[in-house]
């Protein structure tokens, strides 16, 4: 069986991060058949005692020994004066945050900073690491079952891989991004993924439905009882959502308020199987929203589109992508095509601007100011003779 760290090990590793200011992270988890993903597996690379990033010292740790006290670790992940360096961080901080209930702070995702650093969008651990240090793994273990247990040696090299050069690609990008002037850039969106959380909130689960705004006041309070039902249905049960109730069959039934079995029957999506292991708590969550006051929808509705938007769509998105090539940043970073929808809507029916990241910050420096000037006629753009996008005005 593999040796993974025990007390001792997990307390010399946060000492040394506190010692350095540095080191690296990734994690391993379930999702599959689970209300909430499971955190299996965190693996933490530290720089050696005199800072060389190409002889780090790596622990494998194991959240599921619930004889294992993590609060060494999860005190070095919230120290400010540490930075953590992860790839893909979203998830993991989610989940470090949910299940050591720690913060992170000082993050540098790695395949966030990429993209301004030249790199594609979105780029894997092992393509980046192959561009950019010439390193290749040897990839074997990714999709076996991390939460059982003993643990091969197969998987547990598999994980110390994930960051054994880690922190040396991140050296390598910052270097990169503080010649070209993008380090804060990269940073400040670092931050902003440090307060991620994968904790479902009713509330924020019933905003989220589909055509949820669209209902009367009566069905919407009965959807946010029958949301509020299935959350604590799927948590005791640590089941999928979807497998208890899917958010279309969710809205349907609050729509039609159905009183019995054979009205749930009309509703698409309530098979046998969930009828019959499901359908009288349903109902009863029908009856309880019937008896909640109504719930109108108070928020800014957003103005139709145009369907003669697209093409201006098209035109903001050309020079958008225009800008982030010429400054070797990747375009997700800057717009997405929702964000010029909003903007290309809210200028056409005079409304003021709408609250998307491309108008604030760095982007608006970069690309904002001039969207705004090409939608009032100020700008103009034209294909030259290497058949490059060029924008006049």
């Amino acid at each position: 069986m593999p040796v993974l760290a025990d007390a001792s090990a997990l307390a010399a590793l946060a000492a040394r991060a506190h010692e350095l200011g540095r080191l690296a992270i990734d994690t391993e988890f379930m999702g599959e058949g689970r209300y909430r993903t499971l955190l299996c597996l965190v693996q933490v690379a530290v720089p050696s005692p005199d800072g060389d990033l190409d002889d780090v010292t790596i622990e494998v740790v194991d959240p599921l020994d619930e004889a294992l006290d993590p609060s060494p670790l999860a005190a070095a992940l919230a120290d400010p004066a540490i930075e953590v360096v992860m790839h893909a961080a979203r998830q993991d901080v989610a989940l470090l945050r949910r299940t050591w209930a720690t913060e992170i702070t000082g993050l540098f995702d790695t395949q966030l900073a990429a993209g301004f650093a030249g790199l594609r969008a979105q780029m894997g651990y092992e393509p980046m690491l192959s561009e950019v240090l010439g390193v290749r793994l040897g990839k074997s273990a990714s999709f076996t079952r991390w939460d059982a247990r003993p643990l091969s040696d197969e998987q547990v090299d598999y994980a110390r891989d994930d960051v054994r050069h880690l922190l040396r690609l991140a050296a390598s990008l910052q270097e990169r991004l503080g010649a070209g002037g993008r380090l804060e850039w990269a940073r400040e969106e670092c931050r902003a993924l440090e307060q991620v959380s994968d904790v479902r909130e009713p509330d924020a689960v019933f905003a989220r439905l589909p055509r949820v705004n669209g209902l009367d006041p009566r069905a919407r309070a009965v959807a946010r009882e029958l949301v509020g039902w299935r959350e604590e249905a799927a948590r005791s049960a640590d089941r999928p959502i979807a497998s208890v109730l899917n958010d279309a069959a969710l809205v349907e039934v609050a729509k039609r308020k159905p009183r019995d079995t054979d009205g749930l029957r009309q509703v698409r999506g309530m098979n046998e199987g969930t009828l019959r292991r499901r359908g009288k708590a349903v109902l009863e969550a029908v009856e309880r929203g019937r008896e909640r006051p109504p719930l109108p929808y108070e928020g800014d509705r957003q103005p139709p589109h145009d369907h003669q938007d697209a093409p201006v769509v098209a035109l903001c998105e050309a020079m958008v992508r225009a800008r982030a090539m010429e400054a070797e940043l990747a375009y997700e970073l800057i717009a997405a095509r929702a964000d010029l929808q909003q903007v290309v809507t809210a200028v056409r029916t005079g409304a003021g601007e709408p609250g998307v990241r491309t108008l604030e910050g760095w982007r608006r420096e970069l690309v904002g100011e001039e969207l705004l000037a090409l939608l009032r006629g100020d700008r103009a753009l034209r294909v030259d003779g290497e058949h490059r996008v060029i924008v006049d005005g």
